[in-house]
Order: C-alpha cells, then sequence, then structure tokens
C-alpha cells in the first residue's frame, strides 16, 4: 500500500515537471535547428494526426531546409496550394533563396497572401497555429514567419431562427467574428466605428472583439467594460453567456442586464444610440450594454413600421408581459380571498367547477404550472419533427385527462393556457425566462394574502427593477429618473421625425436629426386635382 501512494506522488511530480518543462519551452524563443523545432512542436502537440508538416528544399544546391506547418480543418486548403506551394516550388524562386535571406524573400517574392509575420516566440507560433494561420520555419534561422491562411467549413448566413420579423434585414449572425463584424460594418459605414480585439480564456484563447462608434460612445462604459474583460481569468470561452455572466453588474436577479440578439440590424441600431456590442468568436449571439428594462420590449420591426402600429404592439407586448406574470396569481386570489370582486354568475360557474377537485387553488395552480413547464422544456430539447407535435398534443391530452381526473378545474386549464401564450409575445427570451421565474412568487404572495400579496410582490419587484444597473445606466430609465426627452421611445414608438436625441445617459453626442424633420409637401392634394382638370379642359 505505501509503495501505490509513493508511485502515485512520483506520478504527480512527473506530471508537474512536465508542465514546467513546457511552460520553460513555451516562453523560450524559436531556435536555429529545424530538427528541433519540429520536435517541439510535435511534442507539444502530442502527434496530432491533424497538424501537417511538408518539408521542402530551397536554393542554388537545395541545401535549405525548409517546413510548413499548418493545422488541417482551420485553414483554406486552396489559398496554401495556390499562394503558397505553388510560388514557393518554382525552380526560379528556388535558386534565390540562401540562409540568410530565406524567410524575407519568402515573405516577400513569394507569398500572394496578406497578413504576414515574423514569430520570435514559442507562444505566439502556437497561438498562430491554432488560429489558422500556416507557418514556415527555416533550418538555420531561429524565427518563423506565420502566414494568414484562416479557412475551413463555416455556417453561411441564414435567417434568424429567434427574433423574427415580418418586415426588415433576413440576414443573422454565424459562428464566426469576422463574418458577424463585416456585416456590421455594411450597414454603418463610417470609419468612426471602432473596434478593439480581446483574447479570453487559457486554453480556448477565443477571440471577442469590442464595437462602438466614437464620439457617440459613452467613454466611461466603454473603460468600465475594457476593465471588466481584462478581468477575466477563466480556462475557456465556449459562447457570449459566458462573458455575460463574468461583466454583469448584478448576478443575484433573475432580470438581465445585458442585451443579446443575433440581427445585424438591431446591433447597428444600438451602435448608433451609442450602445456597445461584444462580440465572441463561435457564437451568433451579440451582447449589448448597457441595456435597460424596455429595451427588451422592442423589436426590430418597430421601427420599420409606422408609429401608431409600432406603439400599439408594443403595448400588446406589455400587456402580455403582465398577464403572464399575475394571471395565476389572480386566479388564486379570486377563488380563495376575494370572491365579492367576480360576478356572482361567474363565481358560482367556477365553484361548481372546483366542488370536485380535493386541492386549494394554490397547489391546482402549482401543479398545472410546473406541468407545462416541464411540457414547454421537452418541447425544446425534442428533435424539431416531434418536438411541436409532443408539446402540444401533451398539452392537450393531459389537461383534458386531468379535468377529467378531478385533479383540476377547466377555469384553471384556461388561465395556465392564456398565461403560457403571453409569455411568448415578449421578444426578449431571457425576458420571459424571467417572468416564468417571477410568476410562481407572485401565485405564492396570491395564496398566502391575495390581492395584497400581489400588490406586495409588484412593489417588491418595481424597488428590485430601480435598483439594478447596467455599466452604471439606470435599469429603468428613462422612467427612473425620468428623463421626458427620451420617453418617446419607450412604451410608445413617436415618429421618427420627432426622436431628435438619442438616449441621454447613454450616449455623449445626443443630437440624432436635424430640426424641422416633418415631412411637408410643397403642394396639397387639392392643388394638384386642380392643375391636373385645368390641363384636361385645356387639352378638350
Amino acid at each position: 500500500m505505501p509503495s501505490f501512494f509513493k508511485d502515485r506522488k512520483s506520478k504527480k511530480n512527473r506530471q508537474k515537471d512536465a508542465k514546467n518543462q513546457a511552460t520553460d519551452q513555451s516562453a523560450e524563443h524559436i531556435q536555429d535547428s529545424l530538427s528541433a523545432n519540429l520536435n517541439i512542436i510535435k511534442q507539444k502537440t502530442g502527434n496530432s494526426s491533424d497538424v501537417v508538416i511538408r518539408h521542402l528544399k530551397m536554393g542554388s544546391n537545395s541545401n535549405i531546409r525548409v517546413a510548413i506547418v499548418y493545422l488541417e480543418g482551420i485553414v483554406d486548403n486552396q489559398s496554401i496550394q495556390e499562394f503558397l506551394l505553388e510560388s514557393m516550388m518554382k525552380d526560379n524562386e528556388k535558386e534565390k533563396v540562401n540562409e540568410h535571406n530565406a524567410l524575407e524573400l519568402i515573405s516577400e517574392d513569394m507569398m500572394a497572401v496578406g497578413n504576414v509575420t515574423f514569430i520570435h516566440n514559442w507562444d505566439d507560433l502556437f497561438s498562430a497555429l491554432m488560429v489558422g494561420d500556416t507557418l514556415f520555419l527555416v533550418d538555420g534561422i531561429d524565427q518563423a514567419l506565420g502566414a494568414g491562411t484562416q479557412g475551413g467549413e463555416k455556417r453561411s448566413i441564414a435567417e434568424s431562427t429567434t427574433q423574427m420579423v415580418v418586415r426588415g434585414p433576413k440576414g443573422a449572425f454565424t459562428e464566426s467574428i469576422g463574418t458577424n463584424t463585416a456585416m456590421v460594418r455594411r450597414i454603418i459605414k463610417t470609419p468612426d466605428l471602432w473596434t478593439e480585439s480581446f483574447k479570453i480564456g487559457r486554453v480556448t484563447k477565443t477571440d471577442v472583439t469590442l464595437m462602438y462608434i466614437h464620439d457617440i460612445a459613452n467613454d466611461k462604459v466603454i473603460n468600465e467594460i475594457r476593465q471588466r474583460l481584462n478581468k477575466i481569468d477563466i480556462d475557456s470561452i465556449l459562447e457570449s453567456g459566458y462573458i455575460e455572466q463574468l461583466i454583469e453588474d448584478e448576478t443575484m436577479t433573475s432580470f438581465p442586464t445585458i442585451y443579446n440578439t443575433e440581427r445585424p440590424d438591431v446591433v447597428a441600431g444600438n451602435l448608433l444610440e451609442g450602445r456597445i456590442a461584444i462580440f465572441v468568436d463561435g457564437t451568433p449571439f451579440v451582447l449589448i450594454a448597457p441595456a435597460v428594462f424596455m429595451q427588451f420590449f422592442q423589436s426590430a420591426e418597430d421601427y420599420y413600421a409606422r408609429f401608431d402600429i409600432a406603439t400599439s404592439i408594443r403595448l400588446l407586448r406589455i400587456f402580455m408581459f403582465l398577464i403572464s406574470l399575475i394571471a395565476p396569481a389572480t386566479y388564486v386570489a379570486v377563488t380563495t380571498f376575494h370572491q365579492e370582486m367576480v360576478p356572482t354568475t361567474l363565481i358560482v360557474a367556477i365553484a361548481a367547477q372546483r366542488e370536485a377537485v380535493p386541492f386549494p387553488a394554490f397547489v391546482e395552480a402549482l401543479l398545472m404550472e410546473v406541468t407545462f413547464e416541464i411540457l414547454r422544456e421537452a418541447g425544446i430539447r425534442l428533435p424539431k419533427a416531434i418536438g411541436s407535435a409532443v408539446s402540444i398534443v401533451g398539452s392537450l391530452v393531459i389537461g383534458q385527462a386531468a379535468v377529467q381526473a378531478s385533479i383540476v378545474s377547466p377555469a384553471m386549464v384556461i388561465i395556465v393556457s392564456i398565461t403560457a401564450i403571453a409569455s411568448f409575445a415578449t421578444p426578449s427570451f431571457d425576458m420571459a425566462i424571467s417572468a416564468r421565474l417571477i410568476r410562481f412568487l407572485f401565485m405564492l404572495g396570491a395564496a398566502t394574502f391575495g390581492f395584497y400579496g400581489i400588490i406586495l410582490v409588484l412593489l417588491m419587484m418595481v424597488v428590485h427593477l430601480c435598483s439594478l444597473r447596467s455599466f452604471g445606466v439606470p435599469y429603468m430609465a428613462p422612467f427612473a429618473p425620468f428623463i421626458p426627452v427620451n420617453n418617446g421611445d419607450t412604451v410608445m414608438r413617436l415618429p421618427w421625425w420627432t426622436l431628435r436625441q438619442r438616449p441621454r445617459l447613454i450616449s455623449t453626442n445626443t443630437v440624432r436629426e436635424g430640426a424641422n424633420q416633418r415631412p411637408q409637401p410643397p403642394a396639397s392634394r387639392g392643388m394638384v386635382n386642380r392643375d391636373f382638370e385645368k390641363g384636361d379642359n385645356n387639352e378638350a
């Protein structure tokens, strides 16, 4: 038994020594021996099969050994073949190379690709290799050459599946951070659109890009986001949700304080209001900060439709959000404490339905809500072909069977169904999930104190919302603090010619458009008709 622990301890020490040796090697400069360099690359990558090493001989006497190293799958093989290998293997180009000017001649005369860099240490070499660069190593030279040949299979631009619109652009972001930033630049064609790049994650080294419009975004907010990103020390970043949870102001809340979207037009619109976008490689969802409460009830289509239509739809969304919050709680409060507030005919019908139900209204509502949440989650996780069918058929079958078994009343099935449908009307999925969780608090308050409990929970929620901040910006702005000039795009959406200013707490340059932008036709319709009639009379 002692020998077992001794071997275990020695194994740990060997692993620690190997790790320290690899760290020391990665911090050192590249050697001038090609074979030694290739051995280090093979050792560091574990002789992985996708690390391709191609040997070449150059020089007048073919006495100079060159190695090309790249990672299969994340490089553009056509670019390597056409713009690198073919030009290097020409006889007239080979003879120019000698031991002293090999890398310079390769970079200046033989490479037909952009983004060529000289690499001196192992950290930069492995970083370039893992992002898709092709490395050139020459025997006798203690540095390497990296050529930007990123490529591989990528998902093409398609329509958004989470934020659907009837009118507006159809393209959505992909998992490629370069494609995503380019899609925004195609919309905002100004040199003031600045970006900053970060690499976050000790193992994944994920590319993160900060994007904002200079002289419109608030410099204090930009500095705060930059500092929070630089403070992140984690081994991996797999999705933008990692970044969101590591930089948000308040973690002990169910309300989202950072907005996310996969639509380029939504990102462009928020950038023009003074917000900052955070792109994360490997995910189509882009973070937008700072975020306010009313932003989660706005859709991209609101700004493409007429203001009266957009306002009515936005009011409907807010009404549906309130229904999804308090509809089951209201039913529990009415049937338990406040029967006198309901018409007699209706309360008699509800009482007759609940006569055979053995549970109180709160347990009945809790049972149905949990059942519907289970069905909804199952419908999401199942394959698309059967997910929707299972959720719909399961709801109908279980609801009908529960009513016939006298476990729940028909009125409760109706209330829970309306609540579930109302929760789908919220444009933001994060805000809809928050309503699904807080709904149970309202039900508990209604079961304890009736309508007084609902009002108490509602006041607590409003106080909590007013206490939240998103990178220093009040979450309930422009309601608290109240800013009259910025209330034209909150619950209501006024015409574009009235929205002259950007949000004051978010942007430093608040002037959005010039004065007198209201449409003023030079002639009325009556004058045009009279001129048309005069022309007809003259022709006659």
